[in-house]
């Protein structure tokens, strides 16, 4: 099976898919998102569910999903996000679902990496969502021609090219490997350039990039690089889980099993209810590795 090439026209009405929705949340394409991606979930009442799913191979058991709930006639959005990635794959994940998002294409599990996602089209068109979201082409294209003086780094050597991926790294957000896509995607580099950043070891703070990566700015490339591992929801989140309580539609159990997924107790909110020791040490109130391999 080959990979799936997005036609140009599939790539212009990406482009402009993104570049509406970052003017529609108040981004003009010179302005990262980065962290503001929270903020955004807010603004659009989706629901953040963290929690990290870790997997018994080098790479997670899923990266995000997307799911709708109706209640009473209303629809409730949950984005949820496996901690147990690293930061980056975090921030492109949740864009990547934001693209099921404004398209309708429905609930989504998204348990795949990049390079398989290279052999689904819808996949593929997420992923480039999320990558032209997080990082416009066209302001890329002018970073690149500002810095250079020209639309090209073909003649530009390997280490500088590292620099600079680090810099748009630290400034953007998207995770090392999205960024050499990125360059290779608008032809700014060769196909050789592009086959030796891509198997760079990005992750280790110790190798080339990594140290390149912590003498830009370490506070943000160790953020970036880690496997956040948090437990937590959006305060809208939990205000769902607590009215489901105040409206009886689940037992004080199931309220405080609830919140102990993300760290809360009844207590926190005026309540007190006493569940059993051994009720929270039983296994199936938390999401099992199995369960998430079935789903």
């Amino acid at each position: 099976m080959k990979p799936i090439k997005l036609t140009n026209g599939q790539i212009e009405e990406i482009c402009k898919l993104a570049q509406d929705q970052r003017r529609i949340l108040g981004f003009m394409n010179e302005a990262p998102i980065a962290n503001d991606l929270f903020t955004i979930l807010e603004n659009l009442n989706i629901h953040l569910l963290q929690y990290p799913i870790s997997s018994v191979s080098d790479r997670p058991a899923f990266s995000a999903v997307l799911l709708y709930l109706c209640e009473e006639g209303k629809e409730l959005v949950f984005v949820g996000v496996n901690t147990a990635d690293y930061f980056d794959k975090q921030i492109f994940a949740i864009a990547h679902e934001l693209y099921h998002y404004f398209t309708k294409t429905g609930t989504h599990l998204s348990r795949l990496d990049m390079e398989d996602d290279e052999y689904n089209l819808i996949e593929s068109k997420a992923n480039r969502f999320a990558a032209e979201f997080l990082l416009p082409e066209s302001q890329l294209r002018e970073i690149i021609q500002a810095e250079f003086r020209d639309a090209s780094l073909k003649l530009i050597s390997i280490k500088t090219i590292q620099r600079f991926i680090a810099r748009l790294q630290c400034t953007w957000w998207l995770p090392y490997r999205s960024l050499v896509r990125r360059l290779h995607e608008i032809d700014a580099i060769t196909e050789s350039q592009y086959e030796e950043l891509y198997e760079l070891s990005e992750r280790d703070l110790q190798s080339e990039y990594g140290k390149i990566g912590l003498a830009i700015n370490a506070e943000t490339f160790r953020k970036l690089n880690r496997r956040t591992e948090e437990v937590g929801t959006s305060p809208q989140g939990i205000e769902y889980i607590i009215r489901n309580f105040e409206d009886h539609l689940i037992s004080e159990d199931t309220f405080a099993e609830t919140l102990q997924l993300f760290n809360r107790t009844p207590s926190d909110f005026g309540y007190e209810i006493i569940v059993e020791d051994e009720d929270l040490d039983d296994p199936m109130y938390f999401p099992r590795q199995e369960d998430m391999d079935e789903g």
